[in-house]
């Protein structure tokens, strides 16, 4: 447990310190060439979309624990240090502190220029919708709304699954995140394809998602800004979202 929790204070520092580096291969992006691999295989072979989409999501993170799990079984075999230290670089790829909080401030700060256009830009980077129209206003709530629900997937669930069982733990995690973000859409094409990943994804977030909203208002009191208004926005707009874990 010692090696658990200093391996993970080390990861996530070096998160704070590095954040991703372009240079450095990602697990993420593996995740990513899986899941589309996998999803034509399995649209051609299994019709039935509920059924074929709820197989990619076992396999994905099943895949991705295993595999966790043995490399970081084999760096321990070697000695204890390279176990620490690739255990330890993998929950440092779970986690997206300071790539968010650059990209937020990336678009604060083409806002502050009055630059609209270049901050749609920056914008379009970190969320899924179409920003081409969108006012200062707009733009402004998206970004908010982007940074609290990546606090959530891309930091809080990341270090809580990592405490609870270490890289394989938060690499599954952070698979299932990647799932819900290609195919958990309500659309035409995923709406059965991806309902199981996107259930899977609400289920793991839950618990996660409701430590965030406890540590905003902490978090407020810390930096002695209005306190009492992030508990009251945290009770008042908890259950307006359709989704168990926004709002």
């Amino acid at each position: 447990m010692l090696n658990l929790g200093l391996s993970i204070l080390l990861a996530y520092s070096l998160d704070i310190l590095l954040g991703d580096p372009h240079w450095l291969p990602h697990p993420v992006r593996g995740m990513g060439k899986l899941i589309n691999y996998l999803e034509k295989k399995l649209r051609k072979s299994i019709p039935a979309e509920m059924w074929s989409g709820a197989i990619l999501a076992i396999v994905v993170v099943g895949l991705v624990y295993l595999g966790t799990f043995f490399t970081v079984r084999i760096a321990e075999h070697i000695n204890k240090w390279a176990g620490f230290a690739v255990s330890t670089l993998l929950i440092f790829a779970a986690l997206s502190t300071k790539s968010l909080g650059k990209e937020a401030k990336s678009v604060y700060q083409s806002l502050k220029t009055g630059n609209i256009k270049d901050a749609r830009k920056k914008l379009s980077l970190i969320v899924g919708r179409d920003t081409e129209t969108l006012n200062e206003d707009e733009i402004i709530r998206a970004t908010v709304e982007t940074v609290a629900e990546s606090s959530v997937d891309g930091i809080i669930s990341p270090l809580f699954y990592a405490a609870l069982g270490g890289a394989p733990i938060a690499l599954a995690y952070k698979a299932i995140s990647t799932l819900d973000s290609m195919v958990g859409y309500k659309n035409e094409r995923y709406i059965y394809f991806g309902w199981f990943s996107a259930r899977l994804d609400d289920v793991a977030n839950y618990i996660p998602a409701r430590i965030s909203a406890l540590l905003i208002p902490i978090a407020s009191l810390i930096l002695k800004k209005r306190t009492l208004n992030a508990w009251h926005a945290v009770l008042r707009d908890g259950k307006k979202s359709p989704s168990p874990n926004a709002g």
